[in-house]
């Protein structure tokens, strides 16, 4: 790797800065890789040829006489067209509000709504037919811009292809002349409970916090990014976006997570930003083969994550040396490689954030040698708060505060932070900005936690907490998280407000839940087979086992397993897959009265 190129946030100023100071820096280095379906292929742009693309969608937004500080929004996958339309409405003195593909119809209207968003971009026709039934409630679109062609006839005058759309020829039009701390974006937080909130960010936000993780985690103009995380969310827009932009690095847009196998072993990244919902997937998936294999294999597998967590802890200074370690050499050769090879052999650097990565899934990768590391923030800060750093690396802990970054936990615990990443406030909402930020400046992170030799650590979210009959406080994030590396499992909920005990609701993993069902000879379609003995006993076994260090009253003391989906379209999930604990609990009322009255 050659030395960092990174631009800094003097030099840049604004978003918009950043992309015009490297595309004179880099004109033809590659900047983006994406699949072309038309033509079965992977093509590439150099930051010269990406800047002609967005100099077209300044001129097209143009035409549509929206004013500085009004606001467009964008529904697509990550690809080209995302980052033409973004750089084009920065430049422009725009405001962008990202939304999410698979949210549903309602919350897509009153997000358009509330931010009053006059251009909607949109990747195909189909996107478009998904709306159908708000059509008539966007209040404030005026142009509706689709990516992909299609032969169909839309008779809504607000429609426009984007063939259609884009003017011909070349362009070069200065930028608009703002000013830093102008408003660039309003990301709408997936809430849990309520409407989702505006999250104003401004340039400078963005800018200071890609800066501050550039000098957390190197990166290089030789670094390739793989992005899947879909750019609304914060954490893949500012690290897995602007920060290459910032250092000279080249994204590739994966196709799909589906794919994302297939891709990882194409582009070869160098970088991979996820959330831990990903690593945990691959992590299950390692130990489903591993049940198929030879005891002798589990064995030498096992050795090689033992010997290889030793040998991190070693070089992280946190552990002694021992002769084992002499069998890292062969060991990594022999499986740490292979499991490497999966996500392209050249994985330099890994992060996970968003959610509380597992310790077991940190465990095995960390010790089959991918240098994991696990960092934390909100939507509200830009997003990133901390992370762990290559030479100094905790995976129980959400890494040192970033540079720049001040961090202090207050007499109830909570994480408090200020710095040039917090937000602006929320939009047309400044009582909730308020309880969100003091008279000083600080943000209340709403996250229980603890700052011990320089790192961070969250316990628990503040808010959520269950009041037992007893008088007992039990945060059920905790437990929660405890129960994240149960394969059985792919989502969990405790319960127990005003009980005497605790409940799990479980949503089951189909797969692994038809080999439990099949290993005790029943029919795993059957909703018998949920209320089964054997079945409920082998899942409080798993439950418990995780939670044998906690106290009595905040023990697991029935589960009720279920085969339903939960999915972002039905409310049961966020667009960011978190639980949504009240609609869950609601739906299944009765069931958990049920529960508790034969207790």
């Amino acid at each position: 790797m050659s030395g960092t190129d990174y631009i800094t946030p003097a030099k840049a100023e604004t978003l918009s800065g950043l992309f015009i100071e490297r595309v004179k820096k880099s004109p033809d280095s590659i900047a983006y890789k994406q699949y072309d379906e038309s033509k079965g292929i992977w093509i590439e742009k150099s930051w010269k040829e990406v800047s002609a693309e967005v100099a077209k969608w300044r001129v097209a937004l143009k035409r549509e006489n929206i004013a500085p500080g009004e606001r467009v929004a964008i529904i697509m996958r990550n690809c080209m067209q995302w980052m033409f339309f973004d750089q084009g409405a920065l430049a422009s003195g725009l405001v962008v509000v990202p939304l999410y593909i698979n949210d549903n119809p309602g919350n897509i209207a009153y997000i358009l709504n509330n931010s009053g968003a006059k251009v909607l971009a949109l990747e195909n026709i189909e996107a478009w037919e998904a709306l159908e039934e708000v059509h008539d409630k966007l209040e404030t679109v005026t142009r509706v811009v689709i990516v992909n062609p299609s032969d169909k006839h839309v008779s809504d005058s607000r429609v426009k292809f984007l063939d259609r759309w884009l003017p011909e020829g070349k362009f070069c039009i200065e930028p608009y002349d703002m000013n830093p701390d102008d408003l660039a974006t309003i990301v709408y937080t997936s809430g849990t409970t309520g409407p989702p909130k505006g999250v104003m960010l401004s340039h400078r936000n963005i800018v200071s916090d890609a800066y501050s993780g550039a000098r957390s985690v190197e990166v290089f103009p030789e670094d390739t990014f793989l992005s899947f995380l879909p750019l609304c969310h914060t954490l893949e827009r500012t690290i897995g976006y602007y920060l290459p932009m910032m250092c000279g690095s080249t994204v590739a847009f994966a196709r799909s997570v589906k794919q994302l196998a297939e891709d990882l072993k194409i582009i070869r990244p160098t970088m991979l930003i996820s959330v831990p919902l990903i690593y945990q997937r691959i992590f299950d998936k390692i130990h489903g083969k591993l049940k198929d294999e030879s005891s002798f294999k589990r064995a030498i597998f096992n050795t090689a994550v033992d010997v290889g967590w030793k040998n991190f802890l070693y070089r992280q200074k946190r552990g002694g040396w021992s002769p084992s370690l002499l069998l890292w050499p062969l060991l990594n050769a022999m499986v740490g490689k292979k499991v490497m090879d999966g996500f392209g052999g050249r994985l330099r650097i890994a992060i996970a954030g968003g959610a509380p990565l597992s310790f077991d899934a940190a465990r095995l990768f960390i010790g089959l040698g991918m240098q994991l590391l696990q960092g934390y923030g909100l939507t509200e800060t830009s997003p990133v708060i901390s992370v762990n750093r290559v030479d100094n690396n905790d995976p129980a802990s959400i890494g040192p505060p970033l540079p720049g970054i001040d961090v202090k936990i207050d007499d109830n615990g909570e994480i408090l932070t200020k710095s040039q990443s917090v937000m602006l406030g929320y939009w047309k909402n400044e009582e909730a900005t308020r309880e969100m930020i003091d008279a000083d400046g600080w943000l209340h992170t709403g996250d229980i936690g603890k700052l011990e030799d320089g790192r961070l650590y969250i316990t628990d979210r503040l808010k959520q907490i269950i009041v037992m009959s007893n008088g007992k406080k039990v945060p059920p994030s905790d437990i929660e998280n405890r129960l994240a590396s149960i394969g059985l499992f792919d989502n969990a909920v405790v319960v127990g407000e005003g009980q005497p005990c605790l409940i799990l609701i479980a949503q089951l993993n189909l797969e692994n839940w038809q080999a439990l069902a099949q290993e005790y000879g029943l029919d795993p379609d059957s909703e018998d087979a949920l209320d089964d003995k054997k079945v409920l006993d082998h899942a409080l076994g798993l439950i418990n086992e995780r939670l044998k260090d906690m106290p009595a009253y905040a023990k697991i003391k029935s589960v009720l397993l279920t085969t339903d989906v939960w999915a972002v379209e039905n409310g049961l999930l966020t667009p960011t897959l978190k639980t949504r604990r009240k609609p869950i609990v609601e739906l299944y009322a009765e069931k958990i009265e049920e529960i508790y009255s034969k207790r």
